[in-house]
């Protein structure tokens, strides 16, 4: 497992932003994760799948025995890269580029993987947008709608259409974040929505139970992935990580276990949970 310290080269990127652009290269599991067959056999859906915490995901689903959709905006290299490792661990990868924001797209990306896969027994709700601002009268109403519909509106269109599909034993897992608990001033939209996203999956974890249909969340630190050079100015970026006590930002394979387990069959009694991946700043 690479592990990076800051500082790092001062960088910046339009957004969304580019794996290959960033230095250092983010670890993705690529090189080190080992699959035991957790998950054989199980179709995933995972949304923000191209790159950073969404790409490792995708490439620890696949050797642990699932197929995986893997939605997007537009960024078709990553998208393609990633389908790439997936095809290579011997499992079907679907591509579903479009924008989230619209409720139409979340319900093609849930027929699509009705489709090409023959079901849904995973969704992981992992993508996410950010952006800082120093001052309240910086942010527009354009960009604080935007936030929303991208971080939690397409969240329920997504698991309202995928749960008539899903049968007991299936998994929801939504990516929340630090700031549901701790918010980051700088990052007062992006933290709001994540605030929401924690309290949607702890009512949908008891909405869900009598289906037998889980839901859970994880709770990522500062994690090293496009999102931070295109979100943030070089100077934060290239002391990414230093504010938490493991001093360095976390990897996307540091995460991919958190997700595999809570989509494990065998973790059938967790719903409702919040996992923190947060280089330890503990979350209250």
């Amino acid at each position: 497992m690479s592990t990076f310290e800051p500082p790092f080269p001062e960088q910046q990127q339009e957004m969304p932003g580019w794996t290959n652009a960033m230095d250092p290269r983010p670890d993705h599991g690529e090189e080190s994760y080992v699959g035991s067959g957790r998950l054989m056999g199980k179709r995933a859906i995972i949304t923000g799948g191209d790159s950073g915490i969404g790409r490792a995901v995708a490439i620890a689903y696949a050797r642990e025995g699932a197929d995986v959709l893997i939605s997007y905006l537009s960024e078709d290299e990553d998208a393609a890269e990633t389908a790439g490792w997936v095809t290579k661990a011997g499992r079907k990868a679907v591509l579903a580029p479009g924008d989230i924001q619209e409720p139409a797209h979340c319900r093609e990306i849930v027929k699509t993987a009705l489709e090409e896969l023959g079901g849904i027994d995973i969704l992981v709700n992992n993508a996410a947008h950010q952006a800082s601002f120093r001052e309240i009268g910086e942010i527009s109403d354009e960009e604080w709608q935007l936030t929303f519909a991208v971080n939690i509106h397409a969240m329920f269109y997504l698991t309202k259409a995928a749960v008539p599909h899903m049968k007991p034993g299936s998994s929801i897992i939504n990516t929340a974040s630090v700031n549901a608990d701790k918010p980051n001033p700088t990052l007062l939209a992006y933290a709001t929505t994540k605030g929401a996203i924690q309290n949607f999956t702890g009512g949908l974890a008891q909405l869900l139970a009598e289906k037998g249909i889980r839901a859970n969340a994880v709770a990522p630190g500062p994690i090293w992935t496009p999102l931070i050079p295109s979100t943030m100015p070089p100077e934060k970026v290239a002391n990414f990580g230093m504010q938490v006590p493991m001093k360095r930002p976390g990897q996307p394979a540091e995460l991919a276990t958190a997700y595999v387990m809570l989509a494990d069959p065998l973790s059938s009694y967790v719903s409702g949970a919040t996992i923190a991946v947060t280089g330890g700043h503990p979350i209250i």
